[in-house]
Formats: structure tokens, C-alpha cells, sequence
């Protein structure tokens, strides 16, 4: 009865950390705070202040094997969205971050551990191996809200994702160094681990990696175990790593993830789609157990000396490693100075130091327990600071467009494609997506930047480059995916910038509640089943030039109905839209790109 009791415990509290977690992470987009911050504060409240939570009892020794294997999918998962081609306009610059930076961050948030927190010479190197990560669990949400420059978002996507494996391997080659003890035998131990992580990591992630390949290829497995299959492929990649040499299990699962995030020869959006809700539960649970271990009345946390050197790592650490990292590069200054604001700690630094501290306790080294807390003061009050200062500070150095006139656009019919590219034409960036890869390539060959993939997919979200996107638009056939991908961009853009073609319904006189859909594109009624047979038979996209003698009165009188408005670029280059809820007054010097019979004037 003892063991019913107990087992029905564990599924009461591993229901209300995963409740917990959801939960916060919902909070925090309604509140527009960075989530890492609500998940943590709900397992220190959960854990070290009401103690309704435990782990330690909860899990006992399969706590940090599940923390491994869940971190190791969250990794996989950040690989995924790397894609090889990007680093030709940042290759550089994300090489020296990790060349150069890395080893610039180790060293010095090694020396403001000794002499601002007072620890030993070798907790210090160890602390300051854990901490030049950043990670793709806080980066990417950031980058997505604040959208800044293609290259430095590029370049810090990039780093985020690399470092977590190289701090990993790092933190775990000292580790290994203190206790072998002796100058000697620590650097013959170094330089055989670092051998052992590469080419474990390398081989096995990249062997794992082709077997998924081959495997959708030739159809080895069918599509219902495809992401399962590929699930355990990660683990096994992860482990076998892993037994080789520690850590590098983490490096294996990433050059996984790089490979099939790079690679052409096969779809694998069904698996993004599956790890992306995967990746959402393991963050959730990771951070409040990991979290509610957090001994909350170590005096470290409330330390002068604790609060200094997190202020080290912020304004001294950070711009120290970037500037040394982008001398002699074509990023510009106030691409620099933003990397320098960009430096969150994330869910590895935690999964790693909470393990260091018990082996290091167990083995009786001092303030071994301080490892943990001193990393989750980091992961607070970085992720605390970048998340509130990133944006206004990306504003104010000119890297992100506070105005931006680009536009996103699902779907890529005909008539479509011909329509973004008059928009690019007249200086208007476009992003096409569409899932069809016969219409991107068509779209591509138009001059459009286009994606393939799923509009609903939050993968789709993170790797599209958003910068200077400012309008979005639901183009497709579907009247029902363009009401989902308006909603799905409401966190992205305000409802003012999401517009869908009119649904067919809505034509028929039939009342669609506004908020289940976006703003109706070029008026009432213009389905784009109507818009198509215009084109069909006969229409296209045209631009007609407005002047004083010929404005848009003129126009309105000359074509009535059989001119469709669409867009208005005044003689600044600045985009209106045509809607069916607010009614343009087009100037002189401007033009419009309508639907119509007739030549370009």
C-alpha cells in the first residue's frame, strides 16, 4: 500500500511540474516576459520555498539522466534550424565568437570568480567553462522579439547553439583535470578529451544523422515511426557519445541537428513539427526541477560580491569577448555594440553545474554547492537584463526598424508571385512561404525570397529572418489556414500588420468574428478564388503612376471596378495596403499596384 502511495505521488507532482510549467510559459507570453524567468521562479517557489517540490525524492537517481536526455533533444532541436549556407555572409564572425570568444569569456569570468566571489583557482576555471554558453532556449525567443539585423541575428543564433556543446565538453574536460591533479597529467588529459569529444561527436552525429537520411529516402520506415525512429536515433547518437567521452554526446546531437537543418535531400518537417512540442514540455519541466533545487538561503545569492560579478559578466566580460571576436570584420559598430547586449545563460549551464555540484560536494571540494546557485544567479539576472534592455537597445542603435514596410506572405499562386514582385521591385522586401516546392521555385526564380515550410510550424517562426518585416499576409486558397497563420503571428506582429484575402464566407454576407481573422485584404468580397479568375482571364499587375493631373480620383473614375487596388508606395517609398476596413487616400507622386486590363503607365 506504502509503494501504491508513493507512485501515486511521483504522478501527482511530475503532472503539476509539466501543469506548472505550461502554465508559466503561457503567463509569460501574456505577459511578454521572458518565460525562463516565470519557470524559474515557479520551481524556486515550488522547491526551496514551500518545499512542495522535491526532485531529489521525486526522481531520485534518474533525475540527471532525464535532465541529459532532455537536454540532448533540446540541442538536437536548435541544430535543426542551422542551416550551412548562412554562414557565407557571417562565417567569419561566428568563428571568431567561438575561436576567440569562447576562450576570452572562459578566462575572464574565471578571474572575476576568484577575486569578486573569492572561490578557489580551480572552481573558478570550472565555473568560468560553464559559462561562456548562451544558449537557443532564451536566444531565439529574443531574437524573435526584437528582430534585429539578418546578420547579427545569424551570427547570434549561430553562436548560441554552438557554444552549448562546446561549454558542455569544456566544463567537463576541468572537471576531469581537478581531480587527476598535477600540470602534466591535466594536460594530457585535456588534449586526449578534446580529441575523444571531437571526433566522438563529429562521427556519431553526423553517421546518425545520414542513417535518418537514408532512412526517409528509401523509405526504410513508414511515416508514422519516421519521428519516433529519428527520436531514437538522437538518443542512441547522444549516449554512445557519451560512453566515449563525457559530454560529447551534447556536440553529437548538435552536428545531428546541423546536417538535417542543412541538408535538401529529404523533407523532415514532420519531425521539426513533432521535437518543436517536445522541446516545449522539456523546457518547461527542465527549468522548474532543475530550479527547485536551488537552495535559496545560500548567502551567494545575495552576495555584493555575487552581484558583482554578474555585473562583470554583463559589462565587462561580454564587450571584452565581442570586440575581440569582430575586430577586422564588416560587422559595423552598432552591430558590435548589439552582440555585446546579447549574452542570456540557459538551460545547459543549469543542467551541468547542478550535476558538477554534487559530484564536486561528494568529493569534498568547498563552496561546491555555490557552483549551482552562482549559475542560476546568472541565468536570472542575464536573462532578467537582456530580455528588458535587448529591444530598446537594438531600436537605438539603428539595428532593428522600428517602422519596418517589409512583408511576410503565405502562398504563392500565380497572380501571387507576380504581385511580390512588383513589391520588390519598387523596393519592397518580401518573404514567400509556401509548402508547395514547385510555386517557391517558381518564386525564387521571380527574384523573391522565398521559404518551404509550413506557415504554422513554430520552427518556420524561428528561422525565418524577420527583419524589417512589418506587414504580414495569408495568401493561400485555404480560407481556413490563412484564419490560423494570422492568429499564429499574433505574437509577432499587432493585429494593425496581419491581413488575410477576403474568406469566402465573409463574401456570401456571412459574419467571421474579427478576431478569429485577420484584416481583409483589397475589399470585401475579393476572394482568392474571384482574384484568380480575374488573372485567368486576362488581368495581371500593373502600376499606374499618380500626378497632379492624373490622381487617384482620375484613376477610381477611368477603371471603376474593373481595377483592383492593392498597394499604395508613396514617393518616399513607404507601403499603404488597400483594405476593406480602411479607405486610402493615395497623393500625386506615389503609385498603385493594382489588378487590371491594360499597360504599366
Amino acid at each position: 500500500m506504502g509503494r501504491c502511495h508513493l507512485v501515486e505521488h511521483q504522478v501527482l507532482a511530475l503532472t503539476a511540474v509539466l501543469a506548472l510549467g505550461i502554465g508559466a510559459q503561457w503567463l509569460s507570453w501574456r505577459l511578454k516576459v521572458p518565460a525562463i524567468l516565470l519557470l524559474l521562479v515557479t520551481g524556486i517557489v515550488t522547491g526551496s520555498i514551500t518545499g512542495a517540490l522535491n526532485p531529489d525524492q521525486l526522481l531520485g537517481d534518474l533525475l540527471f539522466p532525464i535532465v541529459s536526455l532532455s537536454v540532448a533533444v533540446i540541442l538536437f532541436e536548435g541544430g535543426l534550424t542551422l542551416e550551412i549556407v548562412e554562414l557565407k555572409s557571417i562565417g567569419r564572425v561566428v568563428r571568431n565568437l567561438i575561436v576567440i570568444g569562447v576562450p576570452v569569456t572562459w578566462g575572464l569570468t574565471a578571474l572575476a570568480a576568484r577575486y569578486l566571489i573569492g572561490f578557489t583557482t580551480e572552481l573558478s576555471v570550472l565555473l568560468g567553462a560553464l559559462l561562456v554558453v548562451t544558449g537557443p532556449t532564451v536566444i531565439i525567443p529574443l531574437l524573435r522579439h526584437v528582430r534585429p539585423s539578418p546578420r547579427v541575428a545569424t551570427a547570434t543564433r549561430w553562436e548560441g547553439i554552438v557554444n552549448d556543446p562546446i561549454g558542455a565538453i569544456l566544463a567537463v574536460l576541468v572537471f576531469e583535470v581537478i581531480f587527476v591533479g598535477g600540470v602534466e597529467q591535466g594536460i594530457l588529459t585535456a588534449l586526449t578529451g578534446i580529441i575523444r569529444s571531437i571526433l566522438a561527436g563529429t562521427v556519431l552525429g553526423a553517421a546518425a544523422a545520414g542513417l535518418v537520411i537514408i532512412m526517409l529516402k528509401r523509405y526504410l520506415v513508414p511515416d508514422f515511426l519516421q519521428t519516433s525512429a529519428t527520436l531514437a536515433l538522437v538518443i542512441t547518437a547522444f549516449a554512445a557519445a557519451n560512453h566515449i567521452q563525457n559530454e560529447s554526446g551534447l556536440l553529437a546531437v548538435t552536428v545531428m541537428g546541423g546536417i538535417l537543418g542543412s541538408q535538401k535531400t529529404v523533407s523532415i518537417q514532420h519531425i521539426i513539427e513533432f521535437k518543436e512540442n517536445l522541446r516545449v514540455l522539456l523546457i518547461a519541466s527542465l527549468f522548474i526541477l532543475l530550479a527547485a533545487r536551488l537552495p535559496i538561503s545560500d548567502p551567494v545569492l545575495t552576495d555584493a560580491g555575487s552581484l558583482l560579478f554578474v555585473g562583470a559578466l554583463i559589462l565587462i566580460v561580454r564587450p571584452a569577448a565581442v570586440l575581440l571576436s569582430t575586430t577586422g570584420t564588416d560587422l559595423s559598430w552598432q552591430e558590435r555594440a548589439f552582440l555585446s547586449f546579447m549574452a542570456p545563460r540557459g538551460i545547459v549551464a543549469a543542467a551541468v553545474s547542478s550535476l558538477f555540484a554534487i559530484e564536486l560536494a561528494d568529493a569534498g571540494f568547498a563552496d561546491a554547492e555555490a557552483i549551482a546557485s552562482i549559475t542560476f544567479l546568472v541565468i536570472i539576472l542575464t536573462v532578467a537584463f537582456y530580455g528588458l534592455t535587448a529591444a530598446p537597445v537594438a531600436k537605438r542603435l539603428g539595428v532593428a526598424n522600428p517602422n519596418p514596410d517589409g512583408v511576410l506572405i503565405v502562398g504563392a499562386a500565380h497572380w501571387v508571385r507576380e504581385t511580390a514582385r512588383h513589391l520588390v521591385q519598387n523596393g519592397i522586401d518580401v518573404i514567400m512561404v509556401d509548402s508547395n516546392p514547385h510555386t517557391v521555385w517558381r518564386a525564387k526564380k521571380d527574384g523573391i525570397t522565398t521559404f518551404r515550410g509550413n506557415i504554422l510550424s513554430e520552427h518556420v517562426l524561428e528561422e525565418l529572418d524577420l527583419t524589417g518585416t512589418g506587414y504580414f499576409m495569408a495568401l493561400t486558397p485555404n480560407d481556413e489556414v490563412n484564419s490560423l497563420a494570422v492568429l499564429h503571428f499574433a505574437e509577432i506582429l499587432d493585429r494593425r500588420a496581419r491581413f488575410q484575402v477576403s474568406p469566402a464566407d465573409l463574401a456570401e454576407g456571412a459574419e467571421t468574428p474579427r478576431h478569429l481573422r485577420g484584416r481583409i485584404l483589397f475589399g470585401t468580397g475579393q476572394t482568392h478564388a474571384r482574384i484568380t479568375d480575374r488573372f485567368e482571364a486576362g488581368q495581371g499587375i500593373h502600376e499606374v503612376s499618380l500626378t497632379d493631373d492624373y490622381d487617384f480620383d482620375n484613376f477610381v473614375s477611368q477603371y471603376g471596378e474593373d481595377a483592383l487596388p492593392m498597394f499604395y508606395i508613396d514617393e518616399d517609398g513607404k507601403l499603404f495596403i488597400f483594405s476593406a476596413d480602411h479607405e486610402l487616400k493615395p497623393k500625386p507622386g506615389g503609385k498603385i499596384i493594382c489588378l487590371m486590363r491594360g499597360e504599366n503607365q
